[in-house]
């Protein structure tokens, strides 16, 4: 390696949280929890990245107890008694490991459609009945579903904390429930929970307080966000400086601890005059640590290389840039996604500077749960 890779292998810690390092397997759906429970296989395949130096497991997605919150098949839930002794499972296995571990706490919205389980005769909730701009989908949600929501939020922080979880992600981003608010296109109400950047962050904000309140004022809380839609990569929540601060205030108000920028590659800058990416002005504006995410480890984006690409693996590339990044402070964290789904060892790879040993990311790796 042409730099040194301290950055990436310092210890982190935040109120109660002790982290080995400062990379994290970042959330990646995968459909291997039939019923919605997560198996023995699911735990071997959290463990196997634990026991691979990982610092941070955070899960893949797992959908809060409200009716509407699925909208794909053999995804984890994150309530009922069988699905919560799976997922106590994982979190013995991990910690037994060494690592640390944070569920992420998901509702689909507009995504979800009539015909998915676990009750196919529900359809996709959302701020206004809208998947994106000008396509409907499902029903608006009343302030009863908006309430029913906080509440399902809070019991799944709730139980993560009991479970023995280290603390819990909230999903708000990429075009599911949370940022179909946050979001302009899709958000076209007109009561407090439409309208200004304000009114829209409130449905968010009130689900952060829910959380905080459930757990207690050390439990951290993280929250993923995001610029980009899968209902339009080019989406923009906000567009300077002065509007992510706008933004980001008062989450931060609510308890936001950590926040989770993610964003397609992790190189590229966020706003005109700045070489800062979105965790690097995230960080800047609020002082919170920050985790950055975004085809580590490989030269394809997130989208082109696992959705799109005509190739079947995707290329390496190096990480200077990263541990650059991180030197200068940019961010905190990292997170690392394809790279670790398709090589549990790579974390130790990396460090022990055998990149010529680490397999590349192929699309058929998502078949399998390794």
């Amino acid at each position: 390696m042409s730099m040194n890779l301290g950055p990436l292998f310092e210890p982190f810690e935040l109120h109660n949280l002790k982290l080995r390092n400062r990379v994290a397997m970042a959330p990646m759906t995968r459909n291997f929890s039939p019923k919605g429970v997560p198996g023995q296989d699911v735990v071997d395949y959290y463990r196997r990245r634990a026991e691979a130096g990982v610092g941070l497991i955070i899960t893949e997605g797992t959908v809060v107890n409200h009716a509407a919150a699925n909208g794909y098949p053999n995804v984890p839930a994150f309530y009922g008694d069988e699905a919560l002794a799976g997922w106590k499972k994982v979190v013995d296995a991990v910690h037994e490991a060494g690592g640390a571990i944070f569920p992420q706490l998901w509702h689909v919205g507009a995504v979800r459609k009539e015909g998915i389980e676990p009750d196919p005769s529900v359809p996709g909730y959302s701020p206004s009945g809208l998947f994106a701009p000008g396509k409907p989908n499902g029903k608006a949600m009343t302030k009863e579903d908006i309430q029913d929501v906080i509440k399902a939020f809070g019991d799944a922080a709730q139980d993560a904390k009991a479970l023995g979880f280290d603390g819990v992600e909230i999903h708000g981003a990429h075009g599911y429930l949370l940022d179909q608010f946050l979001w302009e296109g899709t958000n076209q109400r007109d009561d407090e929970y439409g309208g200004s950047l304000e009114n829209r962050l409130r449905f968010v904000v009130e689900i952060v307080e829910e959380v905080r309140h459930r757990v207690g004022p050390d439990y951290p809380i993280m929250l993923r966000f995001s610029q980009w839609k899968q209902q339009d990569y080019e989406a923009k929540l906000v567009n300077s400086p002065e509007e992510l601060e706008r933004f980001l205030k008062p989450l931060v108000e609510a308890g936001v601890d950590i926040f989770h920028a993610s964003t397609r590659r992790f190189w590229e800058p966020e706003f005109e005059g700045s070489n800062l990416n979105l965790a690097g002005w995230t960080q800047k504006i609020t002082g919170k640590p920050t985790m950055s995410v975004g085809s580590v480890g490989l030269t394809e984006d997130f989208i082109s290389g696992t959705f799109a690409s005509k190739k079947e693996a995707v290329e390496q590339s190096g990480i200077d840039e990263l541990v650059e990044r991180m030197n200068n402070g940019e961010f905190d964290l990292i997170a690392v996604g394809r790279a670790l789904l398709q090589d549990p060892e790579w974390l130790v790879k990396v460090k022990e500077g055998r990149l010529n040993e680490v397999e590349a990311f192929a699309k058929k790796s998502l078949a399998k749960l390794y």
